[in-house]
């Protein structure tokens, strides 16, 4: 069962990351890594920063996105359909992570993002991270996953 968590988990997690990083630098180019770290030191001590700061922006951006495959995993164990109906579920937790992204973490940040945001904008990016967020976790959660989802509710019924 632990091997099917992790690897759910792991691949999701590392797909989302890899996909989302990878448009992010095509849209925004390569900063991006020195904005990500910004949100835990500081604008001034990221965009300040050489290849440690860089490393950072991407250890964190990795990490959100493994902590976002975590709770969707977590939450599949209970909450059945998010593995059976994968893709429209997974769709909708990209946008959920957009949103959390965009409301509580952005603002609670170093970086004090807040609105008042485009409409624009904030749809362009819901759209993108419900695929490249979104989809791969939910794929990973439901291809890897699934038979630690049988080893659980077997023995839930073994009770």
């Amino acid at each position: 069962m632990k091997r099917n968590a992790f690897l759910a988990i792991a691949i999701g997690g590392l797909s989302a990351g890899l996909i989302d990083l990878a448009q992010a630098l095509v849209l925004f180019g390569t900063r991006v890594p020195f904005g990500i770290a910004a949100g835990l030191i500081g604008r001034q001590a990221a965009h300040g920063g050489g290849a440690a700061v860089y490393a950072l922006g991407i250890f964190l951006h990795f990490f959100i996105a493994t902590s976002a495959a975590t709770v969707y995993y977590v939450a599949s164990r209970w909450l059945k359909f998010l593995t059976e109906h994968w893709f429209i579920c997974g769709l909708f937790y990209g946008a959920a992570v957009d949103q959390v992204m965009t409301l509580i973490v952005l603002p609670l940040s170093a970086v004090h993002a807040r609105g008042p945001y485009k409409l624009h904008d904030l749809l362009l990016g819901i759209g993108v991270h419900m695929i490249t967020v979104g989809l791969p976790i939910s794929f990973s959660v439901w291809r890897f996953g699934r038979d630690a989802a049988v080893s659980i509710s077997s023995s839930r019924m073994s009770r």
